[in-house]
This record gives C-alpha cells, structure tokens and sequence, in this order.
C-alpha cells in the first residue's frame, strides 16, 4: 500500500488528509481503527524514539507519545515494589516490555492521559492487557502477538488504533517538509547517541558510572524526538520529568524538575496511604493525587469535596513535609538539547536531585555553568551535538 487515508488533518477543518510515499511502499500497517493525522505523527516519531533506545542500551524500551512529544520514555530496568504501587500496576505480572511502558507512562500519568504508545518489540498480552485499561488512543510496534491483538481490538469499543511498523525501514536520508507552500528540505538526523559522545567530561568531578551513562542517552535520545527547546530528567533509566516547546531553557529547567519533583513526591507514604473511595475513576484518581500534591490541596480536601473522593479526609500535605522529602532525591540526570546559557538551570536541577548533566555546551557563559556544577559535585559532559526538533 502506498498511501493511506486519514479522518483529517491536525484539525477536523483540514481536509482531505493522507499520508503517502513517492517511492516504494508504506512501512505501517493499521491492524485496527483509524489513525488520523497526529496519531501518525506521534507513532513514527515515537517508534525512532524506542528503535534508537533499544539499539543505544540494548534493552527493550517503551515511549508514552503526546503532541509529537514523548511525556515519558524507559528502559525495561527492575521495578521496586514502590514504584510498581506509584504507577499502579501493583496487581500484575510485567515482561520487559511492559515493564517499560508502564515506568514510561508513570513518568507524567497526566500528560500520559490519551497517549500514543511504542514499543521497540513485539507486544505481548502483559503489554495489552496494561494498555487496556489506560485511556490510549494508539499503539505502534514491530509486531503482536494473537493474544495481545485481541486484547487490544476490544479496546475503545474496538475502534483502538494498532499499527505495525517493519523493523526493518529505512528512510530516505532527504526528508521535505512544506509549510506555507514552500517547501523544505534538509538530511535526516542520522547523528548517532552513544557512550562515545559522553566522553568530554569538563567538571572537576569525573566518575561516571554505567548506570549513569545509561541515562544520559535515555535523556539525550527522548530529547532528540522532544520539541524544542526541551530539557529531560531521568533516573534508573526512565524520564521522570520532560519540559517541551518552551522558548525559554529555564522554563524547560523549571517545568521539567517540577515534573520531577512530583514523581518523587507520589512515592512519599502519605500518597501511597490515600484512602481513596472504592471504584474511583482511574483519571480522577490521578488528577486528585496531582492537585493533593499542589499548593491547591483544598480543591480535593474541602468539605463536599473529599467525600466523593476519599474513604476519610486525608490530613493535608504541608510543604514542610514535601520540602524534606524532595531533599531525599537524588542521582538524576539531566539532558539538555541544547546549551545551558546561564548557571540558573543548574541551580534549578539541583533542587531535584540531579547529579549527572549531558548538554551540547557551547555558550560563552560554559565557564560559569560548569562553575555552578562544580560548587554542588555534579558530572558533566559536554556532547558537542545539539539536538533541536521541529
């Protein structure tokens, strides 16, 4: 098949909508439901994002897809029992692959809400069976297994969107983009992100573990498939905190730390022990945990509110206790797509536990930022490669 109608474009106003290849045959199959515009977007750029991580760490790996950014992005690594509880999936049993999805999905369940997912290997039923009760729009992945298919087709009243990628396409190595008639054209970014790249470590501090290493190309390469600017955290190899599309690089800073802090926050046992009322939404639950950790905690423990979401009032989350906590954080990762200009970030992601920092480096500021690292222990290297996508 060469093309491929849509439902419409990114909105229901742009029609007609098709994608299609000048050469050759298109390398997805829609298995189930109908794929519209974005849907398509966030697949193919999601799945670059799981192949590139599989082949970087050898280890399966997941995407959780939104707007053509990822809201989280793993490595299958081992769970602790907490982390399980956090990302509620507790109460199964997970392959790798699963594993991967769920930790990249956790990492940001609010913006993961209607997500697009890919997986870099066959999907199983653990895999299906997990997405099945996720609000989802899609999957792409190299492959399904019967089970798995079928757990999916039953998915959004059977119109869940499944799609199947060769494992084995390449792309032409001139990609075209028309915007406003004209059209635009440049290589493909073929740049490889490996442990080579992490060589040029210009702290004082020089010990680099595996496992660190390991995360600064999780961070380096969900970054590559981010809007820019966008700045990643990352730990135990799994974003925990992704800022995108913002124009400033501190507000990537801020956005994606806060992001990070509230990831860590879920894990404090007051969380864990909100007494929640039997049958409760699994959005609402996630929206209560969220605004429970805000400022705004009053929103969900005010009378007539905490009854429809709580057994009994849970006391509220002071800051005191949340600042304590979050001091607890520690040995993340921190990815920029590119350099830091001011010493402000690294401030900003010392807050949230970051140890390890990987950035292009090239500001005539790299003297003062690599200073503010030094002042807190932190590793970093400069890569050389900046990372912008649009």
């Amino acid at each position: 098949m060469r093309e491929l109608e849509l439902k419409y474009g990114c909105n229901p106003n742009q029609k007609p909508s098709k994608i299609f290849m000048k050469e050759g045959e298109l390398p997805v199959k829609v298995l189930n439901g109908r794929p519209g515009y974005i849907n398509f977007l966030d697949a193919l750029n999601s799945w670059q994002l799981v192949k590139e991580l599989k082949g970087a760490t050898g280890l399966p790996a997941a995407a959780s897809f939104k707007h053509v950014s990822p809201a989280g992005a793993a490595v299958a690594v081992p769970m602790s029992e907490t982390l399980k509880k956090i990302y509620f999936v507790d109460d199964l049993e997970l392959s790798p692959i699963a594993s991967a999805y769920a930790m990249a999905r956790g990492a940001d369940r609010m913006s993961s809400y209607g997500d697009w997912a890919a997986l870099s290997d066959v999907c199983d039923a653990q895999t299906a069976t997990l997405l099945k009760r996720e609000v989802s729009d899609g999957i792409i992945a190299p492959g399904y297994t019967k089970e798995a298919l079928e757990i999916l087709k039953t998915k959004r009243k059977g119109s869940y969107n499944v799609v199947e990628i060769d494992p084995a396409y390449q792309p032409a190595p001139i990609e075209r983009k028309d915007v406003f008639g004209v059209t635009f054209e440049q290589g493909r970014n073929n740049f490889k992100i490996d442990e080579d790249l992490l060589q040029n470590i210009v702290t004082k501090n020089k010990e680099l573990p595996d496992a660190a290493k390991r995360d600064m190309m999780v961070a380096l390469i969900a970054l590559k498939y981010t809007q820019s600017n966008s700045v990643c955290y990352v730990k135990n190899g799994k974003t925990i905190g992704v800022g995108a599309g913002q124009q400033s690089r501190i507000h990537c800073t801020r956005l994606a730390g806060n992001k990070a802090d509230v990831w860590w926050l879920r894990q404090h046992p007051k969380v864990l022990a909100l007494p929640f009322v039997d049958g409760i939404r699994r959005p609402d639950r996630d929206n209560t945990i969220d605004v429970y950790i805000s400022d705004e905690y009053d929103d969900v423990l005010r009378d007539g509110e905490w009854q429809q979401r709580f057994k009994t009032r849970p006391e509220p989350f002071t800051a005191e206790e949340k600042k304590e906590w979050l001091k607890k954080l520690n040995g993340v990762t921190l990815g920029s797509d590119a350099f830091f200009p001011f010493g402000d970030n690294i401030e900003r992601a010392h807050k949230s536990g970051v140890q390890y920092v990987a950035q292009p480096g090239g500001s005539i500021r790299d003297d003062h930022v690599i200073s503010t690292c030094d002042k807190y222990g932190m590793v970093m290297a400069f890569t050389g490669m900046r990372l912008f996508h649009h």
